[in-house]
């Protein structure tokens, strides 16, 4: 192998580049868990079709890793600010409007993960007493990562909805990493 292989590509430009500061501790966590998955679907597949003897724990564990995934990935949609919005008004209300849209919206989103992060503290000792149907696990495992994904979607959104709110931020309008955006 020659040595400037191994070497960056300095014409490449710097958005194409893979910086490992853009990732935090729960996209680490949430990859680990999503191999951790397709593993477990894997022997799945593999112990009912190839060898016709199913593993008996694998279809729930898969069921609640694909949840634990599910909600630290959504807290990892709330930090990057990728969750999905209607962005058909922003376009065509006058700013002021879009700001207060925009503010109200992120007012909902925190008082929803909020509502969601209380719940999930509250069902916590419910759950604890449950274990799961094949393995000997308290179902509040499970919870857990439920609870994690939440309060981290709730901190993300109060961090987010500062960001707007001091940047005067309307979606669509003033957003940088939009090509339709005004500004």
């Amino acid at each position: 192998m020659a040595e400037n292989d191994t070497k960056i590509d300095q014409n490449q430009p710097p958005e194409a580049r893979i910086r490992f500061s853009d990732y935090k501790w729960e996209d680490w966590v949430v990859l680990i868990l999503f191999w951790a998955l397709a593993i477990v679907v894997f022997l799945q597949f593999f112990s009912r079709y190839v060898l016709n003897a199913a593993i008996v724990w694998t279809e729930e564990i898969a069921r609640y890793l694909l949840i634990a995934v599910g909600f630290l990935g959504s807290a990892i949609a709330a930090r990057k600010r990728s969750h999905i919005y209607m962005e058909f008004g922003y376009r065509f209300f006058p700013r002021k409007v879009g700001f207060v849209m925009s503010t109200l919206v992120d007012i909902i989103k925190i008082v929803f993960f909020g509502m969601g992060t209380y719940l999930s503290i509250k069902i916590m000792p419910i759950m604890a007493r449950q274990k799961m149907v094949t393995v000997n696990v308290s179902m509040a495992v499970l919870y857990s990562t439920v609870l994690i994904g939440f309060a981290l979607m709730t901190f993300r959104s109060i961090e987010t909805a500062w960001i707007h709110w001091k940047q005067k931020f309307i979606p669509v309008v003033n957003d940088p990493s939009n090509p339709m955006s005004k500004e």
